[in-house]
């Protein structure tokens, strides 16, 4: 699981696990300290001085240390080597929901699961520019394939990652088109951090549609069940109505997720729409509900 010819052999797994958690904050957020390190493992302050050290010394290009914050940077320059091999999904994972921060190694299933291929193959050094980007309030510069936008280049100032049925989606402001907007993580070809602080405009609390709460009612869709106790149970429905309250901004993945009708007429048909939205107005002036089942309305770029 290590891409580097150094032997860990000789090291325990706790520490190799620590070890992994210093590439993957200083890879992925920029920077990574003995007080984090602290607090995250419960070690002492000479642990974690010891283990930075070997990480150092394994890594000579990977970090420097900036005496003024107290901290390790990454290296701003093509070199920087990684010594875990890590997939982009456990790396978002990791940063979304703080699973799987052990060293690959460790990862090992006690249960048969196959595994689905992914169609999304995200760059991780493009992905490590985006996510050090959103963690230091900064823009990039990236070159970018989209569905209807094809070939263009983005300045963006990303403020959240969201998870959208099997596919990542990067939150932020679009410097193009001077608005918030989604863009799939997979379209980034290529990208690099920007200098300057972001304008005022463009901080994430200027993104409308991701603070505007949605309350949505979920109800049995009128045609397609056929046995309504056997939804009921599927999503906990304690009643004849289910209510899901979700940020504008992610609403349509939640509901292309749980395929949910969202026609006016409930009239889309098959098994796979159990739920109906009954109040389809709550909808009313969200971006990219082309991806909510049966509403139309343009999609992300």
């Amino acid at each position: 699981m290590l891409s580097s010819s150094i032997p860990f052999g000789t090291l325990a797994q706790s520490q190799r696990d620590r070890l992994a958690h210093v590439e993957l904050s200083v890879r992925f957020l920029g920077s990574v300290s003995r007080a984090q390190l602290m607090s995250r493992f419960g070690i002492t302050s000479a642990t974690a001085t010891r283990d930075l050290s070997t990480y150092k010394r394994r890594a000579v290009h990977n970090l420097e240390y900036v005496p003024k914050h107290k901290h390790y940077v990454r290296q701003e320059h093509r070199w920087f080597r990684p010594l875990f091999e890590v997939s982009a999904q456990r790396v978002l994972l990791w940063l979304t929901e703080g699973v799987g921060d052990v060293e690959p190694a460790s990862l090992r299933g006690v249960m048969p699961h196959p595994v689905i291929p992914q169609t999304q193959q995200i760059d991780l050094e493009v992905l490590s520019v985006i996510t050090r980007s959103i963690h230091q309030r900064r823009a990039f510069d990236a070159a970018y394939l989209g569905r209807s936008s094809g070939h263009s280049r983005r300045h963006v100032a990303p403020h959240a990652l969201v998870e959208g049925g099997g596919r990542w989606y990067l939150r932020g402001f679009d410097r193009s088109s001077q608005q918030f907007r989604d863009f799939s993580l997979i379209g980034f070809q290529s990208a690099q951090l920007l200098e300057g602080i972001l304008a005022d405009d463009e901080a994430p609390d200027q993104d409308a549609e991701w603070h505007r709460i949605v309350n949505l009612e979920l109800v049995l869709h009128p045609v397609n069940v056929q046995h309504p106790e056997a939804i009921r149970a599927e999503y906990a429905m304690d009643g004849e109505v289910l209510r899901i309250s979700a940020r504008a901004a992610v609403v349509r993945y939640l509901l292309r997720r749980w395929s949910v009708d969202c026609s006016e007429d409930h009239g889309l048909r098959g098994p796979e729409f159990a739920l109906w939205l009954r109040n389809r107005r709550v909808l009313y002036g969200i971006a990219n509900l082309s991806l909510a089942p049966g509403y139309a309305n343009r999609g992300p770029v």
